[in-house]
């Protein structure tokens, strides 16, 4: 059998039947939604109550700045050593999962471990596995604190293969009612449904013939690309790179916090769709921002600005072969002169209207780009610009269902 970068894991899942509605509350959505909508995490909150659940092993971004950061991260780790106990181990093992979006339409994916040492976060990266989007490496020290007090890791990491012919996935679908049901449950707050699959076997030998086929014919290019959690990998890899200065790089490269627990997709999976993630000015002058972008527009692009008093149309300046780079670079000068001006990333258009009519508050609505050409341009250019695109709306995304130990066993 070939090395394959995606391998199986070790994963850790709750001792619950497939069908058990205490599913419901141990899932939760990825920690960097809904970001400036504090009322969804306390109806998760509330959802939850006092069940086992990912949410007690996370830091909903919504928190970070506050008060309440510290004291949850605090509880993070008190909760690692109380869940760990009770979650189920399936050794060496990948899952088939099968997500209904809340649009009805199922989206198809694999979880296995992927090996940080062929991938690389930077602008640069000519890695197997290459970011879309660039880093913004203010975010990731948040993240490793919690990776570095954290004995499992739940991921919402995705990664995108380009496999036109869907010769990876598409058997595995065909072959489900051969596979042990791991779970089948509604995933909370209008997130639609999730339904795993443990493979293994001859299945799972096959499975990693054809990832390895895959991996061998795309060797010399973007082998897989991070669709989502760009910033939860690169503070894995982040973290990596601690334990390799601490114990050396022959001793580190035996340590579980090499590989990060993902689910790959095929890009070409006709449910999987790219949405544009819009821009929030908050504590801002909207009249200052509008006069500001105006006076450096240069007509080679536009945006929509809308704000409690109405909406605009505005010309953008150059510096960059998309629009969104072009406005990301002018959010960034700006800010910079304008103390106390925070730009959030929000997920919808309805979310980013609601939010731009608040005081202070300036949305834009800024195209992103087809997942067509993603790969191209990856390959070509590098990473896109920070949050250019989103794959689905905010209840689309990943949940932390799966779970894997990041620390040796003798580790607390």
């Amino acid at each position: 059998m070939q090395n394959t970068i995606v391998t199986p894991a070790d994963i850790l899942l709750p001792p619950y039947t497939s069908g058990s509605a205490d599913w419901a509350r141990w899932a939760v959505i990825a920690c960097d939604q809904f970001t400036s909508e504090p009322e969804y995490w306390r109806s998760v909150e509330e959802t939850v109550g006092s069940s086992l659940s990912a949410l007690g092993l996370i830091l909903p971004e919504v928190y970070l700045g506050t008060a309440l950061e510290k004291e949850r991260n605090a509880a993070i780790r008190k909760n690692m050593q109380t869940v760990c106990s009770k979650l189920r181990l399936f050794a060496d093992r990948m899952v088939y999962l099968e997500r209904t979006l809340p649009d009805g339409n199922v989206r198809r994916g694999i979880v296995g471990k992927i090996d940080l040492e062929v991938y690389d976060y930077t602008a640069a990266s000519c890695s197997a596995i290459r970011p879309t989007e660039e880093t913004v490496v203010e975010r990731i020290p948040p993240r490793v604190e919690v990776r570095r007090k954290a004995t499992v890791e739940l991921p919402h990491v995705m990664l995108l293969m380009d496999d036109p012919e869907n010769f990876v996935i598409a058997p595995l679908e065909e072959k489900k009612d051969q596979m042990e049901p791991l779970y089948h449950f509604p995933l909370m707050l209008g997130g639609g449904f999730a339904a795993g699959y443990l493979i293994r076997g001859d299945m799972q030998a096959q499975l990693l013939s054809a990832l390895a086929d895959y991996e061998s014919q795309r060797q010399n290019g973007v082998v897989y690309a991070v669709g989502d959690g760009n910033h939860s990998l690169a503070s894995a890899a982040a973290y990596y790179k601690e334990i390799k200065s601490t114990l050396g790089e022959d001793a580190a490269k035996g340590h579980p916090a090499r590989y990060a627990l993902v689910e790959i997709v095929n890009l070409h999976d006709p449910a999987l769709e790219f949405e544009p993630i819009y821009r929030l000015l908050k504590n801002c002058d909207p009249a200052d921002v509008l006069a500001a972008l105006d006076a450096v527009a240069t007509g080679e692009g536009s945006v929509a600005a809308v704000w409690a008093r109405g909406e605009r149309r505005l010309s953008l300046p150059g510096g960059h072969a998309l629009d969104v780079g072009c406005l990301q670079n002018f959010i960034d000068e700006y800010i910079k002169t304008h103390p106390g001006v925070i730009c959030d990333y929000i997920h919808g258009e309805d979310s980013l209207r609601t939010l731009s009519a608040g005081d202070g508050c300036l949305g834009f609505l800024c195209t992103g780009v087809d997942k067509e050409s993603l790969f191209p341009y990856v390959t070509a250019n590098g990473p896109l610009p920070r949050k250019t695109f989103s794959m689905g709306e905010a209840k689309s995304k990943r949940y932390y269902i799966e779970a894997r130990r990041i620390v040796p066993q003798n580790g607390n």
